[in-house]
């Protein structure tokens, strides 16, 4: 019997960790295990290598290294973000705007702080994902503290225009802030020409560690700390540092920066192979997301009268793993949120499938992919009741309902 196939196309949610990254990493679970805020030689030795990690990181995004907090990932980057521009104006209230397509992280923050003495706005998008820089212009008013609407988008992959929202964020003077978790050391990416005053980053999706990312915070951006102790991170996050995880962040940033450009013809060409593909030989299918202005290794599309679940299960029994259109794995059966916010109706989103490939990716995984999705979508549509299966066609709900009135 041939061993099964594995093909991973699901790196919008994580990705492997480099070799490079985890033998940079390796010394310091062992001989380099001093505690950063220790003064003998010990720690002096393990401080000079975050500041030099918390420099490549600076140098990534065009940063000075004073402005780069490392944190737990992009979900506590995003909350020290938000919370602590929030916390820093005072109990007084105050309100956060950002978009109905973000993170859990930035949704569940403005949901926290709107019953705390907080306002909160979310801003519509259209269907491409897109927000309108025009719509967070009138969302804007005098008690705005902070503006959050992320760069590219986990799900359909969307590049939303954040330097002209940041314009007119400043023109009201009040802070911005970008989650980049999807784009950093993917496409370029710098904090001057974004013009924002904060950006949220992440390791694992960049072939580093899980659990450590960063937070850029403009110098004389005012953020009050969440969590208090002692004086790391230079009094904005306390707590002894990830060291091991920030070696290897730094190294993955390193390797992205250097990469880059071949990693975004890379994986695009496999990106638009698949899409191609699946548009020439399987019917009844749409692109989720902008065309052109997304990531280069995320595709999302929906394939009608497929239920994504069961399309996702079949999938992994041939070793091929995806993301689908709803949030099953995290134990809800409720749609996606950013499918919702395109307009997209319910029974679309539910047969929604995210692929996003990586730098390992390859022309023989796109050929496995198309050497089964075709039959198990077809597998599906068989027993599903809005299809047609001898015109090979969908059929309307009142058409189904007719059917099976007259027993056919």
């Amino acid at each position: 019997m041939n061993e099964l196939r594995r093909v991973y196309l699901d790196h919008n949610a994580t990705a492997p960790v480099h070799p490079e990254v985890l033998e940079a990493m390796l010394p310091f679970f062992q001989s380099e295990y001093g505690n950063p805020s220790s003064v003998h030689q010990f720690g002096r030795s393990v401080k000079a290598k975050i500041s030099e990690a918390r420099e490549t990181v600076a140098h990534a995004m065009g940063a000075d290294p004073s402005e780069i907090y490392f944190t737990s990932g992009g979900t506590e980057a995003d909350n020290l973000a938000v919370k602590g521009a929030a916390f820093a104006r005072g109990p007084n209230g105050g309100g956060i705007i950002t978009s109905t397509i973000e993170h859990p992280a930035i949704l569940e923050v403005a949901k926290y702080l709107s019953k705390n003495g907080y306002k909160s706005a979310i801003v519509e998008v259209d269907s491409d994902a897109m927000v309108d820089p025009e719509a967070v212009r009138e969302a804007i008013d005098d008690e705005t503290i902070i503006v959050s609407i992320m760069h590219g988008n986990s799900e359909v992959g969307s590049i939303q225009p954040v330097k002209k929202i940041t314009g007119i964020v400043k023109e009201r003077g009040v802070l911005m802030h970008t989650d980049a978790v999807q784009t950093f050391c993917k496409i370029p990416l710098n904090v001057d020409d974004l013009g924002v005053d904060m950006m949220s980053v992440s390791g694992h999706k960049i072939y580093a560690a899980k659990g450590v990312g960063a937070l850029y915070i403009r110098k004389g951006t005012k953020i009050h700390p969440l969590a208090h102790g002692g004086h790391h991170e230079r009094g904005r996050r306390a707590g002894t540092e990830n060291v091991a995880g920030i070696i290897g962040f730094a190294k993955a940033v390193e390797i992205g920066m250097a990469n880059m450009d071949t990693y975004i013809e890379h994986v695009k060409s496999l990106r638009d192979d698949l899409q191609k593909r699946i548009t020439d030989e399987i019917p009844f299918v749409r692109l989720n997301g902008h065309p052109t202005e997304r990531t280069p290794g995320t595709l999302n599309m929906s394939f009608e009268c497929v239920e994504g679940e069961a399309l996702l299960i079949n999938l992994d029994m041939v070793g091929i793993a995806i993301s689908t259109g709803s949030a099953c794995s995290s134990g809800s059966l409720d749609p996606s949120h950013v499918l919702m916010a395109m307009g997209i109706p319910h029974e679309i989103i539910h047969g929604s499938l995210r692929f996003s490939f990586g730098s390992g990716n390859t022309t023989e995984d796109v050929d496995y992919v198309m050497s089964h999705l075709p039959r198990i979508i077809n597998t599906i549509r068989e027993i599903s009741p809005l299809w047609n299966p001898q015109k090979q066609e969908v059929i309307s709900l009142e058409q189904a309902e007719s059917d099976a009135n007259l027993g056919r």
